[in-house]
Protein backbone atom coordinates (compact mmCIF):
# COMPACT_ATOMS: atom_id res chain seq x y z
CA UNK A 1 0.00 0.00 0.00
CA UNK A 2 2.80 2.42 0.92
CA UNK A 3 4.53 1.69 -2.39
CA UNK A 4 1.32 2.53 -4.28
CA UNK A 5 0.88 5.78 -2.34
CA UNK A 6 4.48 6.79 -3.05
CA UNK A 7 4.11 5.99 -6.73
CA UNK A 8 0.91 8.05 -7.02
CA UNK A 9 2.57 10.94 -5.20
CA UNK A 10 5.62 10.78 -7.42
CA UNK A 11 3.45 10.69 -10.56
CA UNK A 12 1.47 13.68 -9.32
CA UNK A 13 4.60 15.80 -8.81
CA UNK A 14 6.06 14.84 -12.19
CA UNK A 15 2.77 15.43 -14.04
CA UNK A 16 2.40 18.80 -12.31
CA UNK A 17 5.90 19.76 -13.44
CA UNK A 18 5.32 18.57 -17.01
CA UNK A 19 1.98 20.38 -17.15
CA UNK A 20 3.65 23.58 -15.99
CA UNK A 21 6.43 23.27 -18.59
CA UNK A 22 4.03 22.65 -21.47
CA UNK A 23 1.39 25.13 -20.33
CA UNK A 24 3.83 28.05 -20.44
CA UNK A 25 6.01 26.67 -23.24
CA UNK A 26 6.56 30.17 -24.63
CA UNK A 27 8.47 30.91 -21.42
CA UNK A 28 10.03 27.52 -20.69
CA UNK A 29 10.94 26.06 -24.10
CA UNK A 30 10.92 28.75 -26.78
CA UNK A 31 13.30 31.41 -25.34
CA UNK A 32 16.30 29.06 -24.81
CA UNK A 33 15.88 27.67 -28.33
CA UNK A 34 15.90 31.18 -29.80
CA UNK A 35 18.92 32.12 -27.68
CA UNK A 36 20.89 29.04 -28.79
CA UNK A 37 19.97 29.71 -32.42
CA UNK A 38 21.53 33.17 -32.07
CA UNK A 39 24.65 31.57 -30.58
CA UNK A 40 24.93 29.28 -33.61
CA UNK A 41 24.51 32.19 -36.00
CA UNK A 42 26.90 34.58 -34.27
CA UNK A 43 29.60 32.32 -32.85
CA UNK A 44 29.34 29.50 -35.35
CA UNK A 45 28.53 31.05 -38.72
CA UNK A 46 30.08 34.51 -38.36
CA UNK A 47 32.99 34.13 -35.92
CA UNK A 48 33.62 30.44 -36.54
CA UNK A 49 34.69 31.02 -40.13
CA UNK A 50 37.61 33.12 -38.89
CA UNK A 51 38.69 30.62 -36.23
CA UNK A 52 39.04 27.54 -38.41
CA UNK A 53 39.53 24.02 -37.08
CA UNK A 54 39.60 23.06 -33.41
CA UNK A 55 40.68 19.53 -32.44
CA UNK A 56 40.15 18.50 -36.07
CA UNK A 57 36.57 19.82 -36.32
CA UNK A 58 35.27 23.06 -37.73
CA UNK A 59 34.33 25.54 -35.03
CA UNK A 60 30.58 25.12 -35.48
CA UNK A 61 30.86 21.37 -34.91
CA UNK A 62 33.11 21.88 -31.91
CA UNK A 63 30.86 24.29 -30.03
CA UNK A 64 27.57 22.51 -30.84
CA UNK A 65 27.85 19.90 -28.03
CA UNK A 66 28.81 22.66 -25.59
CA UNK A 67 25.81 24.78 -26.53
CA UNK A 68 23.50 21.79 -26.22
CA UNK A 69 24.90 21.02 -22.78
CA UNK A 70 24.66 24.68 -21.76
CA UNK A 71 20.95 24.67 -22.59
CA UNK A 72 20.45 21.44 -20.60
CA UNK A 73 22.24 22.90 -17.58
CA UNK A 74 20.49 26.27 -17.46
CA UNK A 75 17.01 24.89 -18.07
CA UNK A 76 17.27 21.99 -15.63
CA UNK A 77 18.43 24.43 -12.98
CA UNK A 78 15.92 27.13 -13.85
CA UNK A 79 12.92 24.81 -13.85
CA UNK A 80 13.42 23.45 -10.35
CA UNK A 81 14.51 26.69 -8.70
CA UNK A 82 11.43 28.51 -9.98
CA UNK A 83 8.98 25.65 -9.42
CA UNK A 84 10.12 24.75 -5.90
CA UNK A 85 10.36 28.36 -4.78
CA UNK A 86 6.91 28.93 -6.27
CA UNK A 87 5.63 26.09 -4.08
CA UNK A 88 7.18 27.79 -1.03
CA UNK A 89 5.85 31.20 -1.99
CA UNK A 90 2.37 29.87 -2.76
CA UNK A 91 2.31 27.95 0.54
CA UNK A 92 1.38 24.65 -1.08
CA UNK A 93 4.74 23.06 -0.34
CA UNK A 94 3.39 22.40 3.17
CA UNK A 95 0.75 20.12 1.66
CA UNK A 96 3.47 17.88 0.26
CA UNK A 97 5.45 17.96 3.50
CA UNK A 98 2.49 16.83 5.64
CA UNK A 99 1.56 14.10 3.16
CA UNK A 100 2.87 10.51 3.56
CA UNK A 101 5.43 11.20 0.81
CA UNK A 102 9.03 10.81 2.02
CA UNK A 103 11.34 13.77 1.47
CA UNK A 104 13.56 11.86 -0.93
CA UNK A 105 10.60 11.21 -3.22
CA UNK A 106 9.61 14.90 -3.23
CA UNK A 107 13.18 15.72 -4.25
CA UNK A 108 13.24 13.09 -6.99
CA UNK A 109 9.86 14.24 -8.32
CA UNK A 110 11.04 17.82 -8.74
CA UNK A 111 14.37 16.61 -10.07
CA UNK A 112 12.53 14.60 -12.74
CA UNK A 113 10.63 17.72 -13.77
CA UNK A 114 13.86 19.69 -14.11
CA UNK A 115 15.45 16.89 -16.10
CA UNK A 116 12.44 16.74 -18.40
CA UNK A 117 12.67 20.43 -19.26
CA UNK A 118 16.44 20.33 -19.64
CA UNK A 119 16.30 17.35 -21.96
CA UNK A 120 13.40 18.73 -23.99
CA UNK A 121 15.30 21.95 -24.60
CA UNK A 122 18.48 19.95 -25.28
CA UNK A 123 16.72 17.90 -27.95
CA UNK A 124 15.27 21.04 -29.53
CA UNK A 125 18.71 22.71 -29.59
CA UNK A 126 20.22 19.55 -31.12
CA UNK A 127 17.68 19.72 -33.95
CA UNK A 128 18.54 23.39 -34.48
CA UNK A 129 22.26 22.51 -34.50
CA UNK A 130 21.72 20.05 -37.35
CA UNK A 131 20.60 22.94 -39.56
CA UNK A 132 23.99 24.58 -39.05
CA UNK A 133 26.45 21.68 -38.92
CA UNK A 134 26.85 17.93 -39.25
CA UNK A 135 26.94 16.03 -35.95
CA UNK A 136 27.96 12.39 -36.17
CA UNK A 137 27.20 10.59 -32.91
CA UNK A 138 30.33 8.92 -31.54
CA UNK A 139 28.75 7.10 -28.57
CA UNK A 140 25.03 7.08 -27.79
CA UNK A 141 25.42 5.59 -24.25
CA UNK A 142 27.94 8.28 -23.27
CA UNK A 143 25.84 11.07 -24.77
CA UNK A 144 22.61 9.98 -23.06
CA UNK A 145 24.17 9.13 -19.69
CA UNK A 146 26.07 12.42 -19.45
CA UNK A 147 22.99 14.43 -20.45
CA UNK A 148 20.83 12.63 -17.87
CA UNK A 149 23.34 12.92 -15.03
CA UNK A 150 24.12 16.56 -15.77
CA UNK A 151 20.46 17.54 -15.87
CA UNK A 152 19.97 15.69 -12.57
CA UNK A 153 22.93 17.50 -10.97
CA UNK A 154 21.64 20.95 -11.89
CA UNK A 155 18.06 20.11 -11.02
CA UNK A 156 19.29 19.32 -7.51
CA UNK A 157 21.39 22.49 -7.47
CA UNK A 158 18.28 24.47 -8.40
CA UNK A 159 16.34 22.85 -5.56
CA UNK A 160 19.04 23.78 -3.02
CA UNK A 161 18.96 27.37 -4.28
CA UNK A 162 15.17 27.40 -3.92
CA UNK A 163 15.35 25.97 -0.39
CA UNK A 164 17.58 28.81 0.77
CA UNK A 165 15.81 31.55 -1.21
CA UNK A 166 13.62 33.91 0.79
CA UNK A 167 12.45 36.16 -2.05
CA UNK A 168 12.29 36.07 -5.84
CA UNK A 169 15.52 38.04 -6.16
CA UNK A 170 17.37 35.23 -4.37
CA UNK A 171 16.65 32.72 -7.12
CA UNK A 172 18.44 34.93 -9.68
CA UNK A 173 21.69 35.45 -7.73
CA UNK A 174 23.24 32.01 -8.29
CA UNK A 175 22.40 31.76 -12.03
CA UNK A 176 23.67 35.30 -12.66
CA UNK A 177 26.85 35.38 -10.60
CA UNK A 178 27.87 31.71 -10.42
CA UNK A 179 26.18 29.48 -12.98
CA UNK A 180 26.55 31.72 -16.04
CA UNK A 181 30.27 32.49 -15.52
CA UNK A 182 31.05 28.81 -14.84
CA UNK A 183 29.17 27.81 -17.99
CA UNK A 184 30.98 30.28 -20.22
CA UNK A 185 34.33 29.25 -18.71
CA UNK A 186 33.50 25.54 -18.92
CA UNK A 187 34.97 24.84 -22.32
CA UNK A 188 31.82 25.51 -24.31
CA UNK A 189 33.54 27.82 -26.81
CA UNK A 190 37.16 26.67 -26.62
CA UNK A 191 39.54 23.86 -25.71
CA UNK A 192 41.37 24.36 -22.45
CA UNK A 193 44.52 23.16 -24.24
CA UNK A 194 44.62 26.64 -25.76
CA UNK A 195 45.14 28.16 -22.31
CA UNK A 196 48.43 28.64 -20.43
CA UNK A 197 49.22 25.83 -18.00
CA UNK A 198 48.19 27.87 -14.94
CA UNK A 199 44.75 28.66 -16.36
CA UNK A 200 44.30 25.06 -17.45
CA UNK A 201 44.69 24.11 -13.79
CA UNK A 202 42.19 26.76 -12.75
CA UNK A 203 39.72 25.55 -15.37
CA UNK A 204 39.89 22.02 -13.97
CA UNK A 205 38.28 23.31 -10.78
CA UNK A 206 35.13 24.07 -12.80
CA UNK A 207 32.74 21.07 -12.67
CA UNK A 208 30.95 22.17 -15.84
CA UNK A 209 34.18 21.60 -17.77
CA UNK A 210 33.89 17.86 -17.10
CA UNK A 211 30.25 17.72 -18.14
CA UNK A 212 30.77 19.64 -21.38
CA UNK A 213 33.81 17.60 -22.36
CA UNK A 214 32.20 14.27 -21.55
CA UNK A 215 29.18 15.24 -23.66
CA UNK A 216 31.50 16.41 -26.46
CA UNK A 217 33.24 13.05 -26.31
CA UNK A 218 29.89 11.32 -26.71
CA UNK A 219 29.09 13.29 -29.86
CA UNK A 220 32.46 14.04 -31.49
CA UNK A 221 34.79 11.58 -29.78
CA UNK A 222 37.17 14.29 -28.52
CA UNK A 223 37.65 15.63 -25.02
CA UNK A 224 40.14 17.66 -22.97
CA UNK A 225 39.32 15.52 -19.93
CA UNK A 226 39.53 11.78 -19.38
CA UNK A 227 36.09 10.20 -19.66
CA UNK A 228 36.50 8.21 -16.43
CA UNK A 229 37.47 11.35 -14.52
CA UNK A 230 34.47 13.22 -15.93
CA UNK A 231 32.05 10.47 -14.88
CA UNK A 232 33.57 10.35 -11.39
CA UNK A 233 33.20 14.12 -10.95
CA UNK A 234 29.60 14.15 -12.18
CA UNK A 235 28.63 11.20 -9.97
CA UNK A 236 30.29 12.82 -6.95
CA UNK A 237 28.32 16.03 -7.45
CA UNK A 238 25.12 14.04 -7.94
CA UNK A 239 25.57 12.21 -4.63
CA UNK A 240 26.67 15.29 -2.67
CA UNK A 241 23.86 17.52 -3.95
CA UNK A 242 21.16 14.89 -3.41
CA UNK A 243 22.40 14.24 0.13
CA UNK A 244 22.54 17.98 0.83
CA UNK A 245 19.01 18.57 -0.48
CA UNK A 246 17.72 15.65 1.61
CA UNK A 247 19.36 16.93 4.79
CA UNK A 248 18.02 20.44 4.21
CA UNK A 249 14.51 19.10 3.67
CA UNK A 250 14.67 17.00 6.83
CA UNK A 251 15.84 19.98 8.90
CA UNK A 252 13.22 22.24 7.35
CA UNK A 253 15.81 24.82 6.31
CA UNK A 254 14.11 27.67 4.48
CA UNK A 255 10.74 25.99 5.01
CA UNK A 256 10.06 26.16 8.75
CA UNK A 257 11.99 29.42 9.21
Amino acid sequence: MRYRENWIGFQTIVLKELSRILRIWMQTLLPPVITMTLYFIIFGSLIGRRIGLMDGFDYMQYIAPGLIMMSVITNSYGNVVSSFFGAKFGKYLEEMLVSPLPNWLIIIGHMAGGMARGLMVGIAVTIIALFFTDLQLHSLPVTLSVALMTSAVFSLAGMINAIFARKFDDIAIVPTFILTPLTYLGGVFYSINMLPEFWQGVSRANPILYMVNAFRHGILGVSDIGLGTAYAIIMAFLVVLFTTALLLMRKGVGIRD
